[in-house]
């Protein structure tokens, strides 16, 4: 790993296509440090790659997604699955290209933005990003606090202030090797898939009514209220620091830093990412999908706290199990968000700013970012006040991430960046509609949300 990274250190001048040369590697204490097989099987390949896909998808299931989720079942059926469908599309089209830039270039979005832009629009990029990681641990907060809460009976306060101890768990797992962060995230999915899948069993959900569901509707546009909550699931779906993070991460494996190695790379990566995402889709669809066939078929529409919902589920399954599950599936859900959102924050700092921390000052940080406005509150407005944190939490992560997905579309349709490796006319044209839709109604959520 050491030979690998002294590479970076002495590579050659910039090309053109980039104003500062390339310096230290992303993450540099895992740099390259999962070997991949040059000979074998696809299936081998394709295992030696598998990891950072699932990483990525944790951030689409996140307890900040849930509400959104749990209110657009609740209040309009199944007719929002198409909503989470294309939004998880989106995903999978925007993570694809962050994985060949990281792969194509030896940059993670990060460095990327701080080798192209001046010191002060760097320093603004950067700034918007921290806010927005910021943000998202708010909801993995509030998110392990709640299940904590519904799980033991531990009180809201107690449970933002243990949740601060994760620190501890990330610090561990670091030290062991990145293979270890890997599967302990890999084993919380299935723990949370394996949740839902029972969840839906329980629930006997429409089958018609949901294939009918991941059908577009024109009723999504001509209702206000839907189309609300519509843009809420797209801007609670693709997470800014997502981008930011795969970039980096697929750069963990060691492949051959020829054409056909990156090649080989970029294709295994792009396959690791959309397995992975699709899980995603389960779990977001299966919230949904639970939320209409337990509570709308119920006339329980108003159903929209995370906390409603745990208290309904038992009563109207006929099952005892259903809320606790239900629970265990937020508490996987909030600790893997940790473990990313770790490692998303120090990428960012490393990669805007080329300044180093501690992992465990760098997390103590975010972490009391996070905990200090949960904590006033809690003790201000009660359990009530969570709700607002969390739609606040969304609202911010929409504001910052065009301003991820902007230089990322730039980035990799820039022959003189990417060399060989720059995204195909129809991938790039595709982008750039996704980064514009995107931007525009995550600005009409901002603007409802403030006007309303």
């Amino acid at each position: 790993m050491e030979s690998a990274v002294q590479e970076v250190r002495t590579s050659s001048p910039p090309s053109s296509g980039w104003r500062r040369k390339r310096t230290e590697p992303s993450l540099p204490e895992v740099y390259k440090s999962l070997p991949v097989p040059t000979k074998g099987s696809f299936i081998r390949k394709l295992l030696a790659f598998a990891g950072p896909g699932y990483l990525v998808a944790v951030g689409y299931m996140d307890p900040g997604n849930w509400a959104t989720d749990l209110a657009g079942g609740a209040l309009f059926n199944y007719t929002l699955l198409s909503v989470i469908l294309i939004s998880n599309l989106m995903a999978i089209l925007l993570q694809s290209l962050t994985a060949r830039l990281g792969i194509a270039t030896g940059r993670d979005l990060a460095q990327a933005c701080r080798d192209h832009y001046s010191k002060p629009v760097n320093f603004g990029l950067w700034f918007l990003c921290e806010l927005a990681i910021a943000a998202c641990d708010l909801a993995e907060v509030i998110g392990s606090a709640i299940a904590l809460n519904l799980l033991f009976g531990i009180p809201l306060l107690y449970g933002v202030l243990i949740t601060s101890l994760d620190v501890i768990l990330v610090l561990l797992l670091q030290n062991k090797g990145f293979r270890y962060i890997e599967a302990i995230v890999i084993s919380l999915i299935m723990t949370i898939f394996v949740c839902f899948g029972i969840e839906m069993f329980l629930s006997k959900p429409d089958v018609g009514g949901i294939l009918g569901g991941f059908v577009p509707s024109a009723e999504i546009v001509k209702n206000p209220e839907m189309l609300y909550i519509a843009l809420g699931i797209l801007g609670a779906t693709v997470m800014p620091h997502n981008l930011y993070l795969h970039s980096s991460i697929v750069q963990t494996r060691k492949y051959e830093e020829t054409s056909l190695g990156k090649r080989s790379a970029i294709k295994f990566a792009t396959i690791d990412s959309t397995v992975a995402l699709m899980l995603a889709l389960f779990v977001n669809a299966a919230i949904l999908i639970l939320s209409a066939a337990a509570f709308h078929s119920t006339g329980h529409t108003e159903v929209a706290e995370i906390q409603d919902a745990y208290q309904l589920l038992n009563p109207l399954l006929g099952s005892s199990i259903a809320g606790v599950l239900f629970a265990v599936a937020l508490l996987a859900s909030g600790q893997n968000s940790t473990l990313t959102g770790t490692l998303a924050g120090q990428i960012v700092m490393e990669g805007f700013l080329n300044i180093r921390l501690k992992p465990w000052l760098r997390r103590l940080i975010t972490r009391l970012i996070a905990i200090i406005p949960a904590v006033l509150v809690i003790g201000i407005y009660g359990e009530k006040g969570t709700g607002d944190l969390l739609i606040l939490s969304q609202v911010i992560l929409s504001l910052q991430l065009s301003f991820a997905v902007i230089p990322l579309v730039m980035f990799t349709a820039d022959k003189k960046k990417m060399g060989e490796f720059v995204a195909p006319k129809w991938l790039s044209s595709l982008s750039w509609i996704v980064a514009i839709i995107i931007a525009g109604l995550n600005a009409y959520l901002l603007y409802g949300t403030i006007a309303g």
